[in-house]
């Protein structure tokens, strides 16, 4: 850690009162805690969502209504270049563990991870009650990865009203295949709900409320890993819900998506010179839309924001029940989405398409990729991509009374590797070495306390990745970045969303970022081992 990170942590810490004094070590595992007591420690709520575009939020230029989420932004920080894997389980493997998904065995396929630690094992460490509720998108139990609580879908998707197997007086459930289930240390397939009102949103939120009611979470600082499902397909969402959005999206892709945009520009989001709405690709034609194929397009928008703004109606009741019991203004929260827009389709297996059916329990519906493009404005691709429609997440902290500017930017790029690497900065826990005898991987992410001072992160590694059939690697301002083994070049100072293509103006650059690229993906497939 260089002088002026020593000087300004130290400054940081001692406003905030955690009682920390910074090491002179590189490493965060040799941070020295002055005072072991948790009462300092601040409360931590991680919310993650699931396959959401860059722009659905209100406070990122989204129609849908976000009140309580664009209140944390309002009062805390926008990030406007926070980096995930592209894919919602590698993301969810960086967030937990502060390493790439290739050094923990999260790249390729679920399973479970290695050679690094949990947030919730290190969190523990310092005193936390360590709480999730959601999805967990891998074959491990995180009840038994250092959660003291775990409730929720151990697997990619699920059927909203019906994870499991078809109950009396309803249709099959809509369904790729029977997914896993959790409930501490339980572990369910099936999980068929007994409740009839059982919705995967509500159900992550209302586990969460007991939690945080439990005499063991009252007396200590709690970390919450709130980790939805939800908007990720199949659109499914409460009647009255959808009904708040009947008829706004009748004006169709482009209109959205234009709207979206200006109100970026609004906001200050973006710049318009350097992030110009991108010509490739563009969102299909609306006009040649009719019948019931017009009337089926309206209503799965309409799916999608209702299930967005139920997430957000979530997390109004959990900020409340910590405003009750009066830890608000100790608590540090984070909201980011695991990978962007989602323009897939599905094989699942589906009974009926009729649009009546759409968002009820027999459906499996997706939005579709004109969709998926007017999400992700004005960002180029999506989910599955590593350009910037794919890895780049709306991402919000909030801290009452820790952020020097609240309602600022930070327009400095950061990635899910980051988090780990704060908490244990905030929180003056220590990193290990070695879990389960055997070496854990190094923290590779770039703490955060800065942004909440204004100031400059200084990463000093480059931010790499790898997905299936992408990859990329980003080295201040310039990106290099692949699909299907076809490399492109990007300054991003100047071209935000990627519409010009520079690989043929500097080819020495980009031959020199790839071959910086093979070696860390070289070395980062071996750490995992």
């Amino acid at each position: 850690m260089d002088a002026y990170h020593q000087y300004n942590r130290r400054s940081f810490l001692k406003q905030v009162g955690l009682g920390l004094i910074a090491s002179t070590s590189l490493n965060f595992k040799n941070c020295v805690v002055q005072d072991k007591s948790s009462s300092n420690h601040p409360n931590i709520i991680l919310i993650l969502v699931d396959d959401m575009g860059w722009s659905d939020l209100g406070c990122y230029g989204g129609e849908i209504k976000t009140p309580n989420i664009d209140s944390l932004a309002e009062n805390g920080i926008r990030f406007t270049q926070c980096y995930n894997t592209a894919k919602c389980f590698p993301s969810r493997a960086s967030l937990l563990t502060g390493v790439y998904a290739q050094q923990c065995g999260m790249d390729e396929a679920p399973g479970e991870i290695t050679r690094a630690v949990t947030l919730g094992e290190v969190l523990k460490t310092v005193g936390y009650r360590t709480l999730a509720s959601g999805k967990h998108h891998g074959t491990e139990n995180l009840y038994d990865r250092g959660f003291d609580h775990y409730y929720g879908l151990r697997d990619g998707c699920c059927n909203y009203w019906n994870p499991g197997e078809k109950r009396e007086g309803e249709p099959e459930p809509g369904r790729k295949r029977t997914r896993y289930w959790c409930d501490d240390e339980k572990t369910y397939y099936p999980f068929t709900p007994k409740n009839r009102d059982f919705y995967t949103t509500d159900a992550f939120t209302d586990k969460a409320l007991r939690w945080l009611d439990e005499p063991a979470t009252m007396n200590k600082p709690f970390f919450l890993y709130l980790a939805y499902n939800a908007p990720h397909y199949p659109l499914h969402a409460w009647p009255e819900d959808i009904a708040k959005y009947k008829g706004l999206y009748d004006g169709g892709y482009e209109a959205i998506q234009n709207a979206r945009y200006e109100r970026q520009i609004g906001l200050g989001l973006i710049d318009p010179d350097i992030t110009p709405l991108p010509l490739n690709p563009r969102p299909g034609p609306w006009e040649k839309l009719s019948g019931d194929n017009l009337e089926k397009e309206k209503r799965r928008m309409e799916i999608y924001a209702a299930m967005i703004d139920r997430l957000d109606q979530n997390i109004g009741k959990v900020l409340d029940k910590v405003r009750k019991q009066e830890r608000l203004n100790n608590t540090l929260i984070f909201f980011a989405s695991d990978n962007g827009a989602c323009a897939e389709e599905t094989g699942a297996t589906v009974l009926s398409t009729q649009i009546d059916d759409f968002g009820t329990v027999s459906s499996f519906e997706t939005v579709g990729i004109n969709w998926a493009t007017v999400q992700n404005t004005p960002m180029r691709f999506w989910k599955n991509y590593t350009h910037e429609g794919g890895i780049c997440t709306p991402f919000i902290m909030n801290w009452p009374g820790k952020i020097k500017k609240p309602g600022s930017f930070c327009r400095e790029p950061v990635h899910f590797i980051d988090i780990m690497a704060s908490l244990v900065d905030i929180t003056g826990s220590k990193y290990p070495t070695m879990h389960n005898n055997k070496p854990v991987t190094p923290m590779q992410g770039t703490s955060l306390i800065p942004a909440l001072q204004s100031r400059s992160i200084k990463r000093e590694r480059p931010l790499y990745w790898k997905w299936n059939r992408g990859g990329g690697i980003r080295e201040g301002n310039m990106k290099a970045v692949f699909y299907d083994q076809k490399w492109e070049l990007y300054d991003l100072s100047n071209d935000r969303n990627e519409n010009r293509n520079i690989s043929t103006e500097k080819p020495e650059q980009l031959k020199e970022m790839i071959n910086r690229w093979q070696i860390w993906y070289a070395e980062a497939k071996t750490q995992s081992k």
